[in-house]
């Protein structure tokens, strides 16, 4: 038992002693990083809004952190979580892109909401699901935001 007893104080002490290690925020703007993405694939407001609630977090240089993003460990992981999501894809970084990786971003988009994969599952537990009317709707502006990369592609090809 003072074995147990011994293991649980560690565990405790190492608990709060994670508090006060800093975890880098990703809160750069209030979304004025995603306007250049906005304008270039002519996104209308219900997209922005489904945008905003279901992908800018993890993919954009603007996350709105949960109540929880405070404790350590869950903090950890977020910051983790948003760093892969951003190397995947980054919203805010869309002028950085060429024509063909846009196209191609866009593209994988389009599979992943179409196959559910986004958003993650351990995402939409705390923030809701997306809903199939709005899957429908970013998938077809999507395709219809692709192109504009169509003839840009075709340029380069010759």
């Amino acid at each position: 038992m003072k074995f147990i007893k011994t293991i649980l104080i560690i565990l405790l002490v190492a608990l709060v002693v994670i508090q006060f290690i800093p975890v880098e925020k990703n809160i750069q703007d209030n979304y004025t990083s995603v306007v250049a993405f906005e304008a270039e694939t002519n996104m209308p407001e219900n997209i922005k809004a489904i945008m905003r609630k279901d992908c800018y977090d993890c993919h954009s240089n603007q996350t709105v952190y949960p109540w929880y993003a405070q404790i350590a460990p869950a903090n950890f992981f977020l910051a983790d979580h948003v760093e892969e999501g951003k190397e995947h894809l980054n919203f805010s970084g869309w002028n950085e892109y060429s024509a063909k990786r846009k196209d191609h971003k866009l593209d994988e988009l389009i599979e992943e909401v179409e196959e559910g994969e986004m958003p993650l599952e351990s995402y939409t537990w705390v923030h809701g699901t997306i809903t199939e009317e709005e899957k429908e709707s970013l998938i077809s502006w999507a395709k219809l935001a692709r192109q504009v990369y169509t003839p840009q592609l075709q340029t380069t090809k010759q």
